[in-house]
C-alpha cells in the first residue's frame, strides 16, 4: 500500500526516533509499504518518520541511480533497522539532494565522504558496514530523518534564508507533487 508522506512542518520529523523490537506488528507490511511508497514517489530512500512511524528505520534502493560513473549503487536495496552510525570521515563532497518530505526544493548539501554504520537487517541479523560515495550519502541522508534532522539543516545558511519562503509554504500545506502528502494542521 502506497503510504502519504509527512512534509516540512510536520513535528514528527523533527524528533529523534525510537528503537523497534523483533516483535514490532506489521512491521514486514510496513517495509513493503515503504519500499512501495519510494518507489512510486520516485525516491531512493525513505524513512519511517516520513510516513509517519517516529521508530528507527529506512529503505534505501538506489538501483534506478546506477549508471557508468556509480555502478556500485546497481542492486543497492536495503532495510535498515535500529541503524546507528559509528563514524563518518574523508573529504566532504557536495552533491545536490532533495527529499520527499521537502518537496520541490533541492540543494547542495555537503556530507563526509564514508560512513561507518551499525543496523539489523529485515532479518534481524546484525551489520556492521562502510560505505562511501552516494550510497554512504543516501544512507547519511535517511539516517538523518531518524535523528529529526533534514537535509536543509545542513545546507549553506544564506541559501536557507533564500528557500525560506518556500519551506514556509510547504508548511502551510501549499506544495504540490505526484504523490500523496500529509501538510501539518492549520
Amino acid at each position: 500500500m502506497i503510504l502519504p508522506v509527512y512534509v516540512y512542518g510536520m513535528s514528527i520529523l523533527r524528533k529523534r526516533a525510537r528503537d523497534l523490537d523483533e516483535d514490532y506488528e506489521g512491521l514486514d507490511q510496513l517495509i513493503g509499504d515503504m519500499f512501495e511508497t519510494m518507489v512510486a514517489s520516485e525516491g531512493v530512500g525513505l524513512a519511517a518518520p516520513q510516513v509517519g512511524k517516529s521508530i528507527r528505520l529506512f529503505v534505501v534502493d538506489a538501483s534506478r541511480m546506477a549508471d557508468e560513473e556509480d555502478p556500485d549503487l546497481e542492486g543497492f536495496r536495503k532495510v535498515f533497522i535500529n541503524p546507528y552510525v559509528i563514524d563518518e570521515w574523508g573529504d566532504k563532497w557536495s552533491f545536490t539532494e532533495g527529499c520527499l518530505s521537502i518537496p520541490n526544493i533541492r540543494e547542495d548539501v555537503n556530507r563526509p565522504a564514508w560512513v561507518k554504520i551499525e543496523y539489523y537487517d529485515e532479518n534481524w541479523n546484525l551489520h556492521e558496514e562502510e560505505y562511501d560515495g552516494t550510497r554512504a550519502r543516501i544512507i547519511q541522508h535517511e539516517y538523518d530523518h531518524l535523528e529529526g534532522r533534514l537535509f536543509v539543516d545542513k545546507i549553506n545558511p544564506l541559501r536557507k534564508k533564500l528557500i525560506s519562503p518556500k519551506l514556509k509554504a510547504i508548511s502551510r500545506g501549499r506544495a504540490e507533487c505526484d504523490y500523496k502528502i500529509v501538510f501539518p494542521k492549520k
